[in-house]
């Protein structure tokens, strides 16, 4: 009987020591994650003393069927069944403060609809980066892959290239023209009124800046730029705003969602 405990307490030893050698083992430095005690990177920390949790991990939608080679303003070239999920993606939104209708596809290019890619980069996840170029805005998942969307970017392309970081973000925020714009288009007066902040228009269904803005800051200063919605979605994929980041009102809510205050924006250049 005694042999017989003693044997059982060896073999449980044994056991023991082959179970920490196999999870060693699986450890890869390549792939930190099947670590045990791994403790993923920092994010961005935006401007100094800037701290922010990481982008929250929603439901992407993975449209395997989509083409995005094809060229822009491919009209509704979807497959019938992707058609519909696309359709169920863009349709209106509930809750909102003011109504948002259902999206059009017919309009827009397959590419530019939202949707899950391989996009290998060494920036960190959380961090949105914008292609002015081919108008696609993407946000770095990790592991190679990104959701990327359409947007519609300035008619001389985005104007600016470099790092920003989102100081806030507004729900139906109000729009406030810069001076130089409404001297150069003097009708759009017409549909401003006196706000808190100034001259401007109220948010609302029929104000440029769509469901939602991000404002981008540089350091302590405005670059005056913003990645909002757009009550012209079949703009998206071309180069016709005065110079801000336009998207599809149910694609800047997503992204909203997503990211936090504090997130590191790269804008790619365009040459």
């Amino acid at each position: 009987m005694m042999a017989r405990r003693v044997f059982l307490v060896v073999f449980g030893l044994l056991a023991a020591l082959c179970a920490r050698d196999a999870t060693a083992q699986s450890c890869d430095d390549r792939y930190p994650w099947t670590c045990n005690g791994y403790v993923p990177p920092p994010a961005y920390l935006g401007p100094p003393g800037v701290r922010y949790p990481p982008s929250q991990r929603a439901p992407v939608f993975l449209e395997p069927d989509l083409q995005p080679e094809q060229p822009p303003g491919g009209g509704d070239t979807l497959a019938p069944a992707a058609r519909a999920r696309y359709a169920a993606l863009y349709a209106p939104v509930r809750g909102e403060r003011f109504p948002i209708p259902q999206v059009d596809l017919s309009g827009i290019g397959a590419a530019y609809l939202r949707r899950t890619v391989v996009y290998p980069t060494r920036e960190q996840p959380g961090t949105i980066v914008i292609d002015p170029a081919n108008h696609y805005l993407y946000l770095v998942q990790g592991e190679g892959r990104a959701v990327r969307y359409g947007i519609g970017v300035g008619r001389q392309g985005f104007g600016w290239s470099g790092t920003a970081y989102i100081r806030n973000k507004q729900e139906w925020p109000d729009w406030y023209p810069p001076k130089e714009m409404i001297q150069r288009q003097p009708d759009i007066r017409r549909q401003l009124s006196q706000l808190q902040s100034g001259l401007g228009m109220a948010g609302g269904p029929r104000n440029p800046l769509g469901s939602r803005a991000m404002y981008l800051w540089q350091g302590e200063k405005d670059t005056l730029y913003r990645i909002h919605g757009t009550v012209e979605p079949w703009t998206i994929g071309t180069s016709v705003s005065s110079g801000c980041i336009r998207m599809i009102n149910q694609d800047v809510i997503d992204l909203y969602q997503r990211t936090p205050v504090g997130a590191k924006v790269v804008v790619l250049s365009t040459r």
